[in-house]
């Protein structure tokens, strides 16, 4: 992965965005694939993930055992925003340099669960709300070197499920879900 944490978020960034800002009122109580979560409580982890990777950036101490914030009427203009300070957080010199988190993992590898948190919960949502989403194929590129090499510590602390098994035939993106443990054909069983 050669491409800055903070170019390949504007990347995703362009195709999270209309997704986000797709999301209707009345699907706000849909399931999604994240079974803990209806499409307002991962809009909610969401923005509290977006707006905690942003301290990381900065090497500064997270929180994300705290409940996060019920997000109201202003969410689209809220999450434009709020990308819009991650991708300049982790533009910031050095960045991407060291340890960052309580974990002290590398930041770089930090940056990219940023960019996967994005990538990855736009999938869901947009699964959840009827959407079409595709990530950028360097993005998929990207997370599929770094998820590949965090999956087993992911599984450990119940970030990752099991990994959904896919044929030979899957899309890298297909295949990049799948090691979270989604089903790439999730499907709601109510309609969007």
């Amino acid at each position: 992965m050669t491409d800055k944490i903070s170019t390949l978020l504007e990347t995703a960034a362009a195709d999270a965005l209309p997704v986000l800002r797709g999301v209707r009122d009345d699907q706000l109580a849909l399931p999604t694939p994240c079974a803990e979560y209806d499409v307002h409580g991962l809009l909610d982890h969401l923005f509290q993930v977006i707006t905690n990777f942003q301290v990381l950036a900065a090497k500064g101490e997270s929180d994300f055992g705290a409940a996060a914030e019920r997000l109201g009427d202003d969410r689209s203009e809220r999450f434009a925003a709020e990308i819009a300070g991650l991708i300049s957080a982790w533009a910031a010199p050095g960045a991407e340099d060291g340890l960052t988190g309580a974990m002290n993992m590398p930041a770089r590898t930090v940056g990219s669960m940023a960019l996967g948190d994005l990538a990855v919960h736009s999938w869901d949502l947009a699964r959840a709300t009827g959407q079409p989403y595709e990530p950028a194929a360097a993005v998929v590129a990207a997370l599929g070197e770094e998820f590949t090499a965090l999956a087993p510590t992911a599984r450990t602390m119940n970030v990752f499920g099991a990994p959904f098994p896919v044929g030979e035939d899957a899309t890298p993106f297909e295949s990049l879900l799948a090691e979270t443990g989604r089903d790439p054909a999730w499907r709601p069983s109510v309609s969007a």
